[in-house]
This record gives C-alpha cells, sequence and structure tokens, in this order.
C-alpha cells in the first residue's frame, strides 16, 4: 500500500508478516491444484459475453482463431481464467498484475537508448491484484505451451519447477536489495542468449539483432507501404489490415482518437511528435484476445520523410475488474500504459492514451525492435527460457509489491512449488476441455466462426 515520503513505513519484521499472516488465509499448497468441481460459471458464456462489446463483423474471427488449439485458446481466455481464479481464497498480497502473463507475452524490447532488454510485453488487462493470479496465469501457460509443441510431461514439469525456482530466488533477493537497485534491474537480450550454448551464442546473437532491425518503423515502412502518387500509403491486407473506407467503423473515429493523443504525452515528447505529419491510418486486426477491439496503424512521417508508425488500440476494462474493484483511471487506455511504466523497466517514449466518444485507446510505436518468440522456437529451450521469465516477473512484482511479504508467504520448503506445480497442470487440463467446449459450438452452429 502507498504511504507518504514522510512515513517511515512498515518494518521490515511488519512486512514479513503480512506473507506469514496470508498462510493462514490460503494454504500454500490450495488445494494442490484446480478443482473444476463446482466452478460457478460457463467458460463459453463469458467468451460470448466479451464479443458483445467487439465489433461484430470481427468476432467470428476471434472465435475461429481461438479454435484453432488448446494454446490458442488460452492465449484469448484471460477473462475465463480471470473467473476461475476469483473462485479461490486469494493472499491479499498485491502487486500490479501483467494480467495477462502468458510465456510468449514475455520478449525482447527496445529501450529508449535503443538496447534490448527482456521483459513483459503485454499489458491489456493490468490491474492491481494478487501476486500469485500472474504466477499462475504464467505457469499453467508452460503446461499448454509444451502440450502443443510435442514437448513431454515430464519436460513440461521440469520447466514448471525451474520458472518456479527463479521466481522465487529472486524475490529472496529482491525482498533484501535496495529500492533503486530493483528498479534499475534489467534483464538483457545477452541473458537471453544464455539459453544457447557456447558455440551457438554468436550466430544467435547476429539474428537476434537483425530481427530487430528490421522490426523498425523503416522495416515496417519497406514491408508495409508503398508510394501512391508521390505519397507513402499503408497497403490494405484483408481482414488483417483494411483501408478506413472499407473498415466497420467510421473514418473520422481514427482523426478524433490521434488528437486527443497528443495531450497525454509528456511536453518533450509532444515536442518531437509535432515534427511529424500523419501520412495515411488503417484499421488492424490483431492477436487472439484483442480480435473485434478497434485497432489502428498510423503512418506519420518526420520533416525529411523518415516514417514513425504508432498502433492506436481501443481498452476495455481489465477482465480482473469484476473480481478485484474498478480500475482507479477514469480512461482504460490509461490505465493499460500506466501499469506498462510501472512493471517495465524502460518504456516506448510514444506511450499515451486517448478518448473518441466512448471509447478508451491507449497508443505505443508499432514494432519498434520488438522480438516475439513463438512456441515452435521456445519449446526446444522451455526451461531456461522459462526460468528468465520467472526472473522479470519476479521483478515485475518487486517493483510494484512488497518482494518481503512475497517471500514471507512462499516461505523456504516445497509447499508453494507443489501447490503452483498442481495447479498449472490441472489448469492445463482444463483448458482443453474448454477448447474443445468451444470447437464443439462451432462445428454444431451455436458459434459463429470465419476464418482470418
Amino acid at each position: 500500500s502507498a504511504h507518504s515520503v514522510l512515513d517511515s513505513g512498515p518494518s521490515a519484521r511488519e512486512r514479513a508478516a503480512v506473507g506469514g499472516a496470508a498462510r493462514g488465509r490460503v494454504r500454500r499448497r490450495a488445494g494442490r491444484g484446480w478443482d473444476p468441481v463446482g466452478r460457478p460459471h460457463d467458460p463459453l458464456a463469458i467468451l460470448l459475453a466479451q464479443n458483445e462489446a467487439r465489433a461484430p463483423t470481427l468476432t467470428p474471427v476471434r472465435m475461429s482463431r481461438m479454435s484453432i488449439s488448446p494454446w490458442n485458446y488460452y492465449r484469448g481466455a484471460a477473462a475465463v481464467m480471470a473467473a476461475d481464479l476469483a473462485t479461490a481464497e486469494h493472499t491479499d498480497i498485491d502487486v500490479q498484475l501483467s494480467g495477462d502473463a502468458h510465456v510468449l507475452n514475455f520478449g525482447l524490447w527496445a529501450t529508449p537508448e535503443r538496447q534490448l532488454s527482456f521483459d513483459v510485453r503485454d499489458f491489456d488487462e493490468t490491474l492491481r491484484g494478487p501476486f500469485e493470479w500472474d504466477v499462475k496465469r504464467f505457469l499453467a501457460s508452460l503446461i499448454v505451451l509444451a502440450r502443443d509443441n510435442g514437448v513431454s510431461e515430464r519436460r513440461a514439469a521440469r520447466s514448471v519447477r525451474a520458472a518456479l525456482r527463479a521466481y522465487r530466488a529472486h524475490i529472496a533477493r529482491y525482498a533484501v536489495a535496495g529500492e533503486l537497485d530493483v528498479w534499475y534491474d534489467v534483464i538483457t537480450a545477452e541473458d537471453l542468449l544464455e539459453l544457447f550454448e557456447p558455440e551457438e551464442r554468436e550466430r544467435v546473437s547476429v539474428r537476434l539483432t537483425r530481427r530487430a532491425r528490421k522490426r523498425t518503423s523503416e522495416g515496417a515502412a519497406r514491408k508495409l507501404t508503398r508510394r501512391v502518387d508521390g505519397h507513402r500509403r499503408i497497403l490494405a491486407d484483408p481482414p488483417v489490415r483494411l483501408r478506413l473506407d472499407d473498415a466497420p467503423m467510421p473514418g473520422e473515429l481514427a482523426t478524433r482518437v490521434l488528437q486527443t493523443y497528443r495531450d497525454s504525452l509528456p511536453y518533450e515528447r509532444r515536442y518531437l511528435l509535432d515534427r511529424f505529419s500523419v501520412v495515411d491510418v488503417v484499421q488492424q486486426v490483431v492477436g487472439v484476445g484483442s480480435v473485434g477491439m478497434y485497432v489502428f496503424l498510423v503512418l506519420l512521417e518526420d520533416r525529411l520523410g523518415n516514417p514513425l508508425f504508432l498502433q492506436v488500440k481501443q481498452a476495455g476494462p481489465s477482465v480482473y475488474e469484476p473480481y478485484l474493484g474498478a480500475s482507479p483511471y477514469a480512461n482504460h487506455g490509461q490505465r493499460v500504459i500506466s501499469g506498462k511504466r510501472l512493471i517495465q523497466a524502460a518504456s516506448d517514449i510514444f506511450l499515451g492514451w486517448t478518448r473518441a466518444g466512448d471509447l478508451d485507446f491507449y497508443v505505443r510505436q508499432f514494432r519498434d525492435m520488438k522480438v516475439i518468440p513463438n512456441g515452435a522456437a521456445v519449446a526446444p529451450y522451455l526451461a531456461p527460457f522459462a526460468e528468465r521469465c520467472g526472473i522479470v516477473l519476479a521483478r515485475a512484482h518487486a517493483r510494484t509489491g512488497d518482494a518481503l511479504a512475497i517471500d514471507g508467504y512462499m516461505g523456504k520448503g516445497n509447499a508453494f512449488e507443489d501447490g503452483m506445480m498442481a495447479f498449472a497442470a490441472g489448469y492445463a487440463d482444463q483448458t482443453g476441455r474448454d477448447h474443445q467446449q468451444l470447437a464443439r459450438a462451432i462445428a454444431s452452429g451455436a458459434v459463429e466462426s470465419a476464418p482470418g
């Protein structure tokens, strides 16, 4: 909880006692896993309720993408898991939740100094809440991803154990570290390269650097634009990218969004943005869970014609708000950006938020040297990759919560690990059953789907 800089705050003993007290409410072995008996909600009903707030022409695409595999389902079903997590007692040891901390929502990210750091990358559902909810979503994702990529159950379990031990070790380290040491800690691309054998590292480093350099505004311009009557234009690629004349929303909405975005930036960033002019705007369809939300890709150019791509993405309420209370921010775009700035070691200089009518949006650079892993690439290195993710998650929780209280709750024995491992395996099983329910509903015609 927050306190004034004029206050000394709780003592170390009092903070550690918070973790000890939480053990009395929530057993660390926590039922030895996920128990679906008495589940008070229908997962398919939750997904269909989300569709009601989305562009109706795009929701069949969302259903189709989620039905491809249990992994795709898991990616899009954060709202289902939020409802499931809320059915059990929680620790009340709050952090700024990433909200969707699945294993592929960690990736390489460019700092403002143009260095690559390894960090959390998705914050659409961010909200303050119990630390173990992030941990559970992360760990269950390891099992679901492993099964999707033919990784044995034994290796999947080892990956969960490795992630847990890395998380615990770094929470313990942060519990006794200075606040600035926690805040300035960065997990670099070099840390990620330690996944590979020494003879492989140079080759992988060159490949990562080359890929990161391609994933910039200049790289996007080469791939996604062409010159029309002397002006650069973004190429349409239905249904992924739509010209606004063909998009299922009024074109003036994009204009209103951009007009108010500028005001959310700090003065020096507004000054920089004013050196660019808007050249073109298209609508995008992105991700799995985000399909149906309005997303714009905006192309700007500076006075020399150099490109800058911004992505403007609709933000709704976090899926955790029905269970944890409303966000303190009036604008959900601000909720997303504030959470992002709290959690990430370094953030994009163009982060901001805006509103048009009754819709909230947040803004970030498009690509900006982001290197996003895919399941097939991660699977052979799942345990060491999961370790790095566990370290990043520990730092996020230490930055935004109390590592000493978390460490006090987890304790020194294996009770916390055993309970989390049982949950991860049980919830992965549940995800498989929920995915089958969606697939059956589509096959019967009860739920509409469309490729895209």
